[in-house]
């Protein structure tokens, strides 16, 4: 196991969490982020838990329901980090055209035992027309 630990494992139950909470009820992600936090969303860099909860719960549908294709996770540094990076399709409210997105993660040991996001990076894949 590289990185003397589980990191696959950690990023396999982080991002079930992550997207059960997400489609459920988005204010329950702010446990997960801290003030140093960034959200790069569409283009849009938003720093800090309050400001990146608040644009995910801004986000102008009712229901989301988000479908892992992919999941790769690496460590990524000296401190204990994750590198995660998600592939998978998701449907909004009545849609019933998946939209193909990507998102990454730098997971963050909080020194509590559990993980927080120190970056996440999120880009719809639109197809070439």
């Amino acid at each position: 196991m590289a990185g003397g630990f589980d990191f696959q494992n950690i990023a396999k139950e982080f991002v079930a969490f992550y997207y059960n909470t997400f489609d459920s009820g988005r204010q329950g992600l702010a446990t997960l982020y801290r003030d140093e936090s960034m959200l790069t969303f569409e283009n849009h860099a938003i720093q800090g838990a309050a400001g990146i909860v608040e644009k995910l719960v801004s986000l102008p549908f009712e229901k989301v329901r988000h479908e892992i294709h992919t999941l790769d996770a690496q460590p990524s540094n000296q401190a204990g980090g994750i590198l995660v990076m998600v592939t998978g399709a998701l449907l909004v409210d009545e849609e019933q055209k998946p939209m193909n997105y990507t998102q990454t993660f730098q997971l963050m040991p909080d020194g509590q035992g559990s993980y927080f996001v120190f970056n996440d990076v999120f880009r719809l894949i639109y197809s070439a027309a």
